[in-house]
C-alpha cells in the first residue's frame, strides 16, 4: 500500500528542484520535463542552469545560495506568486572525504549549512504554502535526498554522513507531521551515483549508476507513492541489512570491507 498519494501524471504540475544544476537534480528534472511538468531549477551557479533552460525551453531556471536564508525566502515566494508548488525536491548538497584524523572545522560546518541549514530554510518557505495548497485540496509533495551515508557511520565520513542521518530522521518527522494533513513526504536514499561529488572519491565505488538511472528510480518512487527510494537494491539492500547488526559485529565488517 503506497504511504504516499501516487503521482500518475506529471503535465502541469509545478516543481521545484533545489540543487539540479549538475548530477541527480538535474537528471531528475530533465525526466520531469520530458513527462510534461513545469521545471524549476536551482542552484548557484548561473550558467549551467542557464544551460538546462537553453536544453529544456519551457523551464525556468532561479539562482539561488542554499545558505543565505533571506535568498531562500525571496525564491520561494517569487515562484508562489505565479500558482502553487506541486512538488519541492531538496536536491543540493556538499561532500568531501574527512576522517577524525584530518579534520577541518570550516569543512565540518560547511557541509552542515549546505546539507542541513540549507533543507531547514528551505522548509520555513514552502511548508506552510505547501500545506495551504492541501487544504485547498492540491495534492503537494515534499522530498529531501539524502544517502545511504546517513544510516551508519562509514569511513571518510565523518563530514558527510551525521548531515544525511539528520535528513533521513527529519523527513521520517516531516512524514508523521504532515502526511495526515495532505502532504507527501519522501526520502531518497542513493548509493553511489556518478555525480562531480563521487568523482572526488579515490576508491572503486561498487554499483556505481548514472544520475538518469538515480532519476528513474525517484521518479518511479514518487509515481508509486513510495515514502523512502534507495538504490541500487543490489547494493543498497545489503547495506540496509547491516544496518541490524550489533556494533561488535559491524565495525570490524566495516573495517574488513572497506580496509580502512
Amino acid at each position: 500500500m503506497p504511504l504516499n498519494p501516487p503521482i500518475t501524471d506529471w503535465h502541469g504540475r509545478r516543481v521545484w528542484l533545489i540543487g539540479a544544476s549538475s548530477g541527480i537534480g538535474r537528471a531528475v528534472a530533465a525526466l520531469l520535463h520530458a513527462r510534461g511538468a513545469q521545471v524549476c531549477v536551482s542552484a548557484r551557479q548561473q550558467g549551467l542552469l542557464d544551460a538546462f533552460v537553453r536544453e529544456h525551453p519551457g523551464s525556468q531556471a532561479l539562482v539561488l545560495d542554499v545558505t543565505d536564508a533571506q535568498a531562500v525566502a525571496s525564491a520561494a515566494q517569487q515562484l508562489l506568486v505565479a500558482a502553487p508548488l506541486d512538488l519541492v525536491c531538496y536536491c543540493a548538497g556538499h561532500y568531501r572525504p574527512m576522517s577524525a584524523n584530518a579534520l577541518d572545522l570550516a569543512e565540518l560546518l560547511r557541509h552542515q549549512c549546505v546539507n542541513v541549514t540549507g533543507v531547514l530554510q528551505v522548509l520555513a518557505a514552502v511548508v506552510p504554502t505547501l500545506l495551504q495548497a492541501a487544504a485547498a485540496g492540491r495534492t503537494p509533495h515534499l522530498s529531501l535526498v539524502a544517502s545511504v551515508a546517513g544510516w551508519r557511520g562509514l569511513p571518510q565520513s565523518l563530514a558527510y554522513g551525521p548531515t544525511k542521518a539528520a535528513l533521513i530522521n527529519l523527513a521520517e518527522n516531516l512524514f508523521l507531521d504532515l502526511r495526515p494533513q495532505g502532504v507527501g513526504v519522501s526520502l531518497v536514499n542513493p548509493g553511489f551515483v556518478d555525480t562531480p561529488l563521487t568523482a572526488q572519491n579515490e576508491f572503486s565505488m561498487p554499483a556505481l549508476l548514472t544520475p538518469e538511472q538515480a532519476a528513474q528510480a525517484i521518479v518511479r518512487g514518487w509515481e508509486r507513492g513510495q515514502f523512502e527510494m534507495h538504490f541500487p537494491k543490489r547494493f543498497t539492500g545489503v547495506l540496509k541489512l547491516m544496518r541490524c547488526l550489533p556494533y561488535r559485529w559491524y565495525f570490524p565488517l566495516v573495517h574488513r570491507i572497506t580496509g580502512l
